[in-house]
């Protein structure tokens, strides 16, 4: 996420009417942890684009029936999901290098072949058995 959308810049009064919520109700969200707005050295608090758009997706989720608490969860999941998006993609690249490391240095001129792994999908619920065919 870009510096810029990490600034915090807005008053409550701002950032409430951005989202399209009152001001008390980004108190509430604070209080219960959905959201922590930066703070001035006197204490007021300044929201951030990504602020904003927290509040957005909070207010999505309170559309379609959540309570706080499932809007805590999803949004627990979410962030777990983009995290181990960002740790696969990283995986990946670290693979596509050690390959074409691999290559490079004649691994398959001394019989270091790569040899591709079979892979196979469970099903939840389904004990997985050698026996089954593929």
């Amino acid at each position: 996420m870009s510096d810029q959308k990490l600034k915090a810049v807005y008053v409550i009064s701002v950032a409430a009417e951005l989202a399209g919520m009152h001001p008390q109700t980004l108190r509430i969200y604070e209080r219960r942890g959905l959201v922590s707005p930066a703070r001035t050295d006197g204490g007021n608090r300044r929201y951030s684009d990504a602020d904003i758009a927290l509040l957005q997706r909070i207010s999505e989720l309170t559309n379609e029936g959540l309570n706080l608490e499932g809007i805590r969860r999803v949004m627990e999941l979410e962030n777990e999901n983009a995290r181990l998006r960002d740790e696969l993609g990283q995986a990946r690249e670290i693979a596509l290098h050690a390959i074409r490391e691999a290559e490079a240095a004649g691994a398959r001129d001394r019989g270091g072949d790569l040899v591709p792994l079979r892979q196979a999908v469970a099903v939840f619920g389904k004990r997985p058995s050698i026996f089954d065919r593929d």
